[in-house]
């Protein structure tokens, strides 16, 4: 059997009402089901997720189902699916979205002719009966560029601030040099490390226009919209993307963005934890100042400079307490 063009890697926990949609839009991608492996991984679901996935597989010449018997996570559970790719190229697709058709065939024919190691797109996102179309902050279309050239400026929407690991389709050369996984065991926030170590190491990219991928937000249970203990993955997250700014080569020039970025989720959650149980909200204020003990004092001072004034109050004090002077 010849090698599919595309993998897509599925992971899902508790989509049943939504991945029967997911799935279907996948029969819609190629002329020949054959360019299309298919990698379900369901992370412990306690509905009919799994019984959905198997039932579709069936409908592909090439397709695993994984099990998870307890929930593993999103990144853990993605790098399941990375083990598995025998394709080409590879995407990542999450249980409540869904694909316009011949998407992935656009995007796989952009990806060979451009030759670049990944391609990035708009997506738009469905809000009930209401859609919106997001763009991909970069100024140029269907031009190869190095990652790097898009991490800047510090305080503009960049690509490393469009993180959306299905926003895009990926070489398996980025897999076979260790490129592609995620940070293990991370519940949320696990694609803000992902982005920045593509954008710091891969060599080429190209943002490019395909049939649109459709994410639907306001999902119940979704993690975006929770406010519970998995939340407090992102500063742990986000200390990572320091620590990589940190060791690059180009330091000085790209640390500046990674604590613009810290500083600016660090004042979005803060707030989003007033909706939290008492200890769920202590533990998170307690991880923010860990996050900010370990910034640089003097790009602190410098983002903390040009933060507008509702991030700088609410940020004021948990600054004061990791021992930076806001």
């Amino acid at each position: 059997m010849r090698t599919p063009l595309v993998t897509v890697i599925l992971p899902a926990k508790d989509a049943g009402p939504y991945i029967g949609t997911t799935l279907e839009t996948l029969t819609r991608q190629f002329d020949d089901p054959h360019d299309l492996q298919l990698v379900a991984i369901d992370d412990g679901s306690r509905d009919d997720t799994r019984a959905l996935m198997q039932h579709y597989a069936d409908r592909f010449p090439r397709a695993r189902v994984v099990h998870n018997p307890t929930p593993r996570g999103l990144a853990s559970a993605r790098n399941q699916g990375l083990a598995l790719v025998e394709g080409e190229t590879f995407c990542f697709l999450d249980g409540d979205d869904w694909l316009q058709p011949r998407r992935l065939a656009v995007l796989a024919s952009r990806l060979r002719a451009l030759r670049c190691d990944f391609v990035r797109t708009d997506h738009v996102t469905v809000t009930g009966t209401r859609r919106t179309l997001v763009r991909a902050p970069f100024p140029w279309r269907e031009t190869v560029a190095p990652p790097r050239s898009a991490i800047l400026p510090a305080d503009e929407p960049t690509m490393v601030d469009y993180p959306y690991a299905w926003a895009g389709l990926f070489h398996r050369r980025l897999l076979d040099r260790g490129l592609a996984g995620f940070p293990p065991g991370l519940f949320t926030a696990e694609d803000r490390p992902w982005i920045w170590r593509l954008h710091l190491e891969a060599s080429s990219f190209a943002v490019v226009d395909a049939p649109a991928l459709l994410y639907r937000r306001g999902v119940a249970g979704s993690l975006t919209q929770i406010a519970d203990r998995r939340q407090l993955d992102f500063a742990e997250a986000l200390s990572q993307v320091v620590a990589l700014a940190q060791r690059d080569r180009d330091a000085e020039r790209f640390l500046p963005k990674a604590v613009w970025t810290a500083l600016a989720l660090s004042s979005h959650h803060l707030v989003r934890s007033r909706r939290m149980s008492p200890p769920v909200r202590a533990e998170m204020r307690s991880r923010i100042r860990e996050l900010l003990r370990g910034l640089p004092a003097p790009e602190v001072a410098a983002v903390v400079e040009r933060l507008d004034a509702p991030r700088r109050r609410v940020l004021a004090r948990t600054l004061r307490r990791a021992g930076h002077t806001p």
